[in-house]
């Protein structure tokens, strides 16, 4: 696991105390003479990620200083790793008082290379931590270097044949149980809009199964939308806008990274995870504009926009997982520019058609530090999806709440009874930023693992009988 190791209690450790502006006067007292000499030299400012080598009197090196935020635990180290010299570290018992874990999760993120395609890249320093604190994050850590990893991968690499194998590797770790269909084979098993969006692609589109867990226990479904490469079909994106659609595949990268962690947990459920996956290409039969398709659910859609194509493989993929009857279902996907517009690249967009559900998770959320804010299922806009000739279109005239028509589409597949969240993701970092290079990043993982591990711990399970009311 980049850049966390357990300390043995061997070799040199250098120290890295946290200070701010409130703190960098007693800082200054336990330095020597020649120490406080060398912080006046530099020009440090205790601001939040700025950094100082402080030397021994051997040429070596004594104390790293770092400004931190305590409001921000999570960002307190994570800019270090890539920015000292290789060597191990310890966070000081001195200076400002962050939470050990997240500060160790935060150098873990920003200790982070996708280096798949370069031939060398630098090794990032190194923090010892405690076994338990290690072992607590490894399985977090290694779920979002999972989610950059597979979004990193360009298209060519990580196709619907590669996400496939991604989660039979996985289920062959886990001892769960896989089953796709997979191109004409969609039809046969009445998955329409899925085999629509993907039969233009020389790359045959798929639906992956995968089940785990024992039949008696609450039913957890998670769904992730899978399209690999998004040209938006014959409403072609321009250059800038297909540009980065090779991440149209985050929300699949996302349910997968959440099925390992309940499994790794051993989380008292019985899981489904579904993975529609396509590439949207334009070919001779690729799906057209004003198309009508009859999805899994027995709705005619008429087709608006062949670039509202992450709905499509959603809708007959939710069909079937409320078929299961079951206790949640959880889809994530890459779905709306709206949602970013609303809400930026750092949030995440949640709906969902329970109050309870809604509170627990952004408790979770601000628990972990993996934030996310609720948009409405505002139903009236239901209207933007009329159609004059099916029973709704996949997106409308307006370009006003693009990302709630999305989800009223959406929520149309989930029968009324099941408990349903939606995460409307970027799954992005356009920049680089401590703990957040640019690329692929895993946005409200760690905040539903959290919700889940409360939901479905043993002990909530056996006291807290199971509700299916509204």
């Amino acid at each position: 696991m980049s850049g966390l190791i357990e300390y043995r209690g061997r070799g040199a450790v250098t120290p890295i105390e946290a200070v701010d502006r409130q703190s960098i006067a007693a800082c200054r007292r336990r330095l020597g003479a020649a120490a406080r000499r060398w912080l006046d030299a530099s020009g440090f400012e205790p601001s939040r990620g700025s950094a100082v080598l402080i030397p021994d009197d051997k040429n070596g090196l004594a104390r790293v200083l770092v400004g931190v935020d305590p409001q921000q635990p999570l960002a307190a180290l994570a800019g270090l790793p890539q920015q000292l010299p290789a060597g191990r570290y310890r966070l000081a018992e001195e200076g400002v008082a962050v939470d050990p874990q997240l500060a160790a999760l935060g150098w873990a993120l920003g200790a982070y290379r996708f280096d798949r395609y370069r031939k060398s890249a630098p090794v990032p320093a190194q923090l010892v931590v405690s076994r338990a604190d290690l072992n607590t994050l490894k399985p977090q850590i290694e779920a979002v270097g999972l989610v950059r990893d597979l979004v990193n991968t360009p298209t060519e690499d990580m196709g619907p044949e590669q996400i496939a194998q991604t989660i039979k590797d996985m289920a062959r770790t886990h001892r769960a149980k896989v089953k796709e269909w997979v191109g004409d084979a969609l039809l046969k098993a009445n998955f329409p809009t899925i085999h629509a969006v993907g039969r233009a692609s020389h790359r045959a589109p798929r639906l992956v199964e995968m089940t785990w867990g024992k039949a008696t226990d609450p039913k957890l479904v998670l769904v992730g939308k899978g399209v690999c490469f998004d040209t938006g079909g014959l409403d072609l994106k321009p250059s800038a806008g297909m540009r980065w659609m090779k991440k149209d595949m985050g929300g699949s990268a996302h349910a997968i990274a959440l099925a390992s962690l309940v499994m790794a947990a051993k989380l008292p459920v019985r899981l489904t995870l579904l993975i529609p996956t396509v590439e949207n290409a334009v070919s001779g039969n690729a799906l057209r504009p004003g198309d009508v398709v009859r999805t899994r659910a027995g709705h005619a859609v008429e087709i608006d926009n062949t670039d509202a194509e992450g709905r499509l493989i959603l809708c007959d993929a939710l069909a079937y997982a409320g078929e299961q009857d079951p206790d949640l279902i959880v889809d994530f996907a890459t779905l709306t520019g709206a949602a970013r517009v609303a809400l930026g690249p750092d949030l995440p967009a949640l709906f969902t058609n329970r109050e309870p559900l809604a509170s627990g998770v952004l408790e979770a959320a601000e628990a972990t530090h993996d934030p996310m804010w609720r948009l409405p299922l505002w139903r009236p806009y239901h209207s933007m999806l009329s159609s004059y000739l099916a029973d709704f279109a996949n997106s409308g005239a307006s370009r006003h709440a693009g990302a709630i028509t999305a989800a009223l589409y959406l929520e149309r597949f989930v029968p009324e009874a099941t408990p349903w969240m939606h995460v409307d993701v970027y799954a992005w970092n356009d920049s680089h930023r401590p703990g957040r290079p640019r690329g692929g990043e895993a946005q409200s993982l760690r905040a539903f693992f959290a919700f889940l591990q409360k939901r479905y711990g043993k002990a909530q399970r056996a006291s807290k009988p199971r509700s299916r009311k509204r």
